[in-house]
This record gives structure tokens, C-alpha cells and sequence, in this order.
């Protein structure tokens, strides 16, 4: 379902702006959620680096709009973003649902299950991207578009790596946590996909 959402995003430039601005919304969402579970004190040299390329892709994606349409799509209220309501609960439902996790199987509190969460859900995160950025991409050279996200690809890919070295650090049975996580995060991201296509029917009835 995700190749035939994005063809139909990608086919119309007022939601293909929609489209830049929803992710640079998520990619927002997540550097703030990343700097919210940082320790007062004890800040090690990849949160920041997380964080900050985080804010970047935001800020990259917000700027990619101008390639499509530049009066468009200056803030991120419901009015200028996808399906606003899921896109804004996918990220939040999934931070708590890995709190939920990780408190109920390590018996974690405060900043410790603020890390762990951020370990968990960082990586669940960067496995969506490195399916999801490749997708579009591939969709963005099929019809010769000006935008391009190669640069976040390449980011998204490092930051994976640097997940999984963390998580092996956190725990000897890391991945069997992981696969518990990512079919969480599936679960929220089908639904997000779902509420997408969704939309877009509506929309096409409505021009009909």
C-alpha cells in the first residue's frame, strides 16, 4: 500500500507539499522527543548528534517544499499536514508503548527508562526510515522530481548502526526486545498508512 499512497502524493503537488511538511513535522517531533530524555547533566556526544540531525532533516524537508510549491505549507497546523491527527499520535503512542515495554520487562524508572526508551524507539524509528526515505526516493527519480532526500538516507543509515551499538551495550538479548518494538511500531505505522490511503480516497471524491 505505501508505493501506491506515495505515487498518488507524489502526483500532485499540493500533497506532495502536505507530504514534505508531515515528514518534517515527524522528523521535528522526534529531535524534540530525543533532547526531552536527555539526563540534566550526563549528555553523551550521539544524543546530541541525534538530536541535531534530527532538527536537520526537519528543517531539510521544510525547505524541499519549495521545489514543489513555495507558498505553501509554512507551518505545520492540521490544515497543512496528512491524516494530522495519526501522524501526530504515531510517534507519541509508540513512545509510550515502549515505556509500557520496559518497565514491564527491566523494571526501569525515571531518566533509565527515559533512555532506554529513547534507545528502543530511536531504533524502531530508523528501520521505518531506512524502508521508508529509499521507497520515496525511488518514487522521486521515477518521475525526474527536483526533490531529493538521498542526504537523509545516507543519515538514517548511520544512525542505525549507531542505534544497534548502543543497544548492545544495554542489553545481552537486545534484539529479541527490538523485534517486540518494531512489531509495535508496524502496528502504528500500518495504521498511519491505512489513515493516509484513507484521505486520499476522500479527496479524490471530493474532486470528482
Amino acid at each position: 500500500m505505501l508505493d501506491s499512497v506515495l505515487n498518488l502524493i507524489v502526483s500532485d503537488n499540493i500533497l506532495h507539499a502536505k507530504w514534505l511538511n508531515t515528514l518534517s513535522f515527524m522528523e521535528n517531533a522526534g529531535a524534540k522527543k530525543i533532547s526531552a530524555s536527555e539526563h540534566k547533566t550526563n549528555v553523551n556526544l550521539i544524543i546530541l548528534k541525534h538530536a541535531a540531525e534530527e532538527h536537520r532533516h526537519a528543517y531539510y524537508l521544510k525547505k524541499q517544499i519549495s521545489k514543489v510549491n513555495d507558498e505553501l505549507c509554512k507551518t505545520y497546523t492540521n490544515e497543512e499536514l496528512l491524516c494530522p491527527n495519526h501522524t501526530k499520535y504515531y510517534l507519541h503512542a509508540l513512545d509510550i508503548a515502549v515505556c509500557r515495554y520496559l518497565k514491564d520487562k527491566f523494571d526501569l524508572s525515571g531518566y533509565d527508562l527515559k533512555f532506554a526508551a529513547y534507545l528502543y524507539v530511536t531504533y524502531a524509528i530508523e528501520v521505518r526510515a531506512d524502508e521508508l526515505y529509499p521507497v520515496y526516493q525511488t518514487i522521486l527519480d521515477e518521475v525526474k522530481s527536483k526533490v531529493n532526500v538521498k542526504s537523509i538516507i545516507l543519515e538514517e543509515e548511520g544512525h542505525l548502526e549507531e542505534m544497534i551499538n548502543q543497544l548492545v551495550g544495554f542489553s545481552d538479548d537486545w534484539e529479541s526486545h527490538a523485534l517486540e518494538i518494531i512489531k509495535i511500531e508496524k502496528g502504528l505505522f500500518d495504521n498511519w498508512v491505512g489513515a493516509l490511503h484513507a484521505e486520499l480516497e476522500n479527496s479524490a471524491k471530493l474532486i470528482l
